[in-house]
């Protein structure tokens, strides 16, 4: 496994920095709100059980960033890459924001970020996005960043005890 030696990135407003213990309140904030949690695969209903999360970033097969102000740093949200196979040289790329972030332009800010980071620093040759079907804004966001919209994969698995579909967005180098 290359080592993922991880970097800050910055843009005019924002800053992309790792993932520390002390967020552990913001992403419990954020992987508990149900508005968040409505599409993302992951859920936690306290601090306690926030930290399995926090292991998870850890993982040397994750590089996410914590999404924050430039200036004042506050917390935005968090995004990054995950299951990412040097081998293969693919990965998948994933994001959230807090929900009083939302229409500011943040992910598609912050999305290009991530895939150049992947291509240009982990030379990988493909990011894949994977979009619960009726996950709508989701969907627009990754076809206007140029990810194109592989296939679907009806009843992909199981979420809240019914099957849901999932539409497969790719970006290649």
């Amino acid at each position: 496994m290359l080592e993922n030696k991880f970097s800050t990135i910055t843009t005019d407003r924002l800053l992309l920095r790792e993932i520390v213990d002390s967020d552990l309140e913001n992403i419990y904030n954020g992987l508990s709100n149900p508005k968040i949690t409505q599409y993302y695969g992951v859920s936690y209903n306290s601090l306690e059980a926030t930290k399995e999360q926090m292991t998870w970033f850890a993982d040397k097969k994750q590089l996410w960033w914590a999404i924050c102000d430039i200036n004042t740093k506050v917390f935005y949200g968090a995004g990054g890459l995950n299951d990412i196979d040097d081998q293969t040289k693919i990965a998948e790329i994933g994001l959230w924001l807090l929900p009083d972030f939302w229409g500011k332009g943040i992910m598609k800010e912050v999305l290009p970020l991530i895939c150049n980071y992947g291509f240009k620093h982990l030379l990988l040759n493909r990011i894949e996005g994977f979009v619960e079907s009726n996950n709508k804004n989701c969907k627009r966001a990754m076809a206007k960043l140029d990810f194109k919209l592989e296939k679907t994969v009806p009843d992909f698995e199981i979420k809240n005890g019914k099957p849901i579909s999932i539409d497969i967005y790719t970006k290649t180098n």
